[in-house]
This record gives structure tokens, C-alpha cells and sequence, in this order.
């Protein structure tokens, strides 16, 4: 099915409000998740209203929590989430964050114990609409992991996000990626739509390499991507984002429940930090053009940036609308019975 943005939106909202949440909190959750799908990450997107309504009525998401700022030393923050709405308590954690490098020059933020984040790019988006670079290290706790680490079949670790956003004239450059070879979501995905996943994205439970999703099910495991340089910025990320933000990581087996919860560690730039900001971003204008300008390969139109893909779908999609397979639709409403919504509602969106 397709639907649009703006009833997609209202009826994420009205499950979120039905759950508890504020109105204002509602609408943050929904527009980030909608805004997900139509950037064409639909792993990041309404397929989490499952999962968050889950969260709510069993006590893990906590959805009218706001963040707290616990330690303040001038450039260095540290900001607990409580298990609030990623999108939210991620979002004030990320606000602290450019008030302070714009005072600064830089800030390292840590922000532990959000409930899921979502899409990290939206973050770096955020940094970069204020002018300034931003680079995020995510580790994912809180569940049983789900990827292999390099050389290994038995699952240690999680998808474990990377993020890297850079102002421009123009629209950002945003690097935004999990560091296995395809996000969970992007497998849940692909096994509701009965389709395979791409080569290398997952060993089956006998540690060969596989395409069927539903391979993760049966014992199976996401893979690192980029082999072992992919593990390690997926180490890096554990150690930095849970480790010392959050001083959580996936080794502490007692606490592999049944939530998602995410730390993140930030680092906020002032692209003027050493007085050069012309001279910056003279450079990121050229190197864009030099690459933009390259004779692309057979059976590529060009040379895109990072977040030209998301860019391009957004147009897309924003016209043409969000595309939903059954079964994630079919969750979504299963989800929205059980927060609360009523029947007529569900059915007037569905129609």
C-alpha cells in the first residue's frame, strides 16, 4: 500500500497519544519516524511503532520522560535519556550539545539510556542545520545480539550505528550507517516483503553466508560489513558510545531483555574552531564538485554524496507516497488496538 505523509504522521501520533504521550512528544516520535521512511530507511521508520508500544506497556519506554543533564564540566556533557522516547530525550541531548559548542567551539556529549534513537542521521541533520560538524558513535543494548563479529558465528554484538554529518551551502553531507552489513530492520524488512537480502548481510547458523532473512530466525547472524574493518568500527562504537557513555555494553548477558535501549557519544564542532571556517568550507565545496563531477561507472547515473540517496527518495516518496508492505502495515494496527485506538479510527486510516 501507499500511504501519505501527513496521515501516516497523524495516525503515528494518535497511537503515541494513546499510550500516554503528550501531544508534543507524540508529534516529535511520529514526524521522526515518517521522516525516516521517506528518506527510504523504512528499517528506522513506523515499522518501530511495534516495538515502542511494546516498550510502553511493559514499563521500558518511559513516554513522557524528558532528558537530564547529570554532569556538566563546560566542554564535556553527560545526559541520561532515561529511557524516554530516543527522539525526544536524543533530541534535547543534541540541543544541549550545539548551545554549547557554539559557546565552546566543541563539545563531547554523552547520552545514555535513550529508549530506541531511530534514524542517527537525524541528529547529525540537526547539527549541521546549525552550522556545525557532528560525530556520533551508538551502541544498541537492552536485547540478545544479533551480528557476528569478524571471524566469529556466535552473536556478540549489535548493528551498532555510525554517524558523521557535515554543514554545507547547501544540503548536509551525511554519512549515516549501521556497522553491519545491513540494519536489523532492514532484515525484518525483507523477510515481511519475501525478498532476499543483499550478498554478505547474514551467516546462517552453521556460519555460511546466506540471503534468506529468514536465516536470523533460525539461529542465523548479521554479518560486520566491510569484514573486519566494519567489526572494528562496530568495537569502537561499543567501547565509546556504551562504554563510556553509557557504561553499557553487550558483554553484561543479565541485561539482554527485551528493550532497546541506545547510548551515544557526540562529538559538536564549530567548523570555526581554528579560525578557518572559509577556508573549510572552500574545501568541502570543491571536494563535492571534484566528486560530483566524476565520469560515473557502468550502471550508475553519477557520483552521489552521502544523504543524496535519502534526499532523492524523500522527493519521491513525498510525492508519490510511503510504500508499506501488509505485514508491517498489519503490525502497525495490531499495535494501535493495543495502545488503544479505536477500531473506527484504524479503519478510517486504513481506507
Amino acid at each position: 500500500m501507499l500511504i501519505s505523509q501527513s496521515q501516516l504522521t497523524e495516525f503515528a501520533a494518535c497511537i503515541f497519544e494513546s499510550v500516554g504521550a503528550t501531544q508534543d512528544r507524540a508529534a516529535i516520535v511520529a514526524e521522526h519516524l515518517v521522516e525516516a521512511n521517506l528518506k527510504g530507511h523504512d528499517s528506522h521508520g513506523v515499522g518501530m511503532i511495534p516495538n515502542y508500544i511494546y516498550g510502553a506497556t511493559n514499563g521500558h519506554l518511559l513516554v513522557n520522560q524528558d532528558a537530564e543533564l547529570i554532569e556538566d564540566k563546560g566542554a564535556v556533557l553527560l545526559v541520561d535519556g532515561l529511557q524516554g522516547f530516543g527522539q525526544v530525550v536524543g533530541r534535547q541531548a543534541t540541543k544541549m550539545g550545539i548551545e554549547r559548542a557554539r559557546e565552546n567551539g566543541m563539545v563531547c556529549v554523552g547520552s545514555r539510556n535513550n529508549y530506541h534513537l531511530g534514524r542517527i542521521g537525524a541528529y547529525g541533520e540537526l547539527c549541521a542545520k546549525a552550522g556545525l560538524i557532528s560525530i556520533h558513535f551508538v551502541n544498541v543494548v537492552g536485547h540478545p545480539p544479533f551480528v557476528s563479529p569478524w571471524g566469529g558465528r556466535e552473536k556478540r554484538m549489535q548493528t551498532n550505528p555510525f554517524c558523521c554529518a557535515i554543514p554545507t551551502a547547501g544540503e548536509p553531507i551525511v554519512l549515516d550507517m549501521a556497522t553491519s552489513a545491513v540494519a536489523l530492520g532492514k532484515v525484518r524488512v525483507a523477510s515481511m516483503k519475501g525478498v532476499d537480502v543483499p550478498d554478505g548481510a547474514l551467516i546462517d547458523a552453521r556460519g555460511y553466508a546466506t540471503n534468506d532473512p529468514k536465516a536470523l530466525d533460525e539461529g542465523g547472524s548479521l554479518a560486520p560489513f566491510g569484514l573486519h574493518k566494519g567489526y572494528g568500527l562496530a568495537l569502537i562504537c561499543e567501547l565509546l558510545g556504551g562504554g563510556l557513555a553509557g557504561e553499557w555494553t553487550m558483554q553484561d548477558v543479565s541485561k539482554q531483555q527485551d528493550k532497546t535501549i541506545n547510548h551515544m557519544l557526540m562529538f559538536i564542532i564549530d567548523p570555526d574552531l581554528f579560525g578557518g571556517v572559509e577556508g573549510f568550507r572552500r574545501e568541502v565545496e570543491g571536494m563535492s564538485q571534484w566528486l560530483r563531477t566524476s565520469e560515473p561507472a557502468e550502471g550508475n547515473d553519477k557520483v552521489r554524496l552521502p544523504g543524496d540517496p535519502e534526499r532523492e527518495s524523500l522527493s519521491d516518496r513525498t510525492e508519490h507516497g510511503i510504500p508499506l508492505d501488509d505485514q508491517s502495515w498489519n503490525a502497525i494496527c495490531k499495535a494501535a488496538q493495543l495502545a488503544g485506538v479505536s477500531d473506527d479510527v484504524i479503519e478510517s486510516i486504513a481506507s
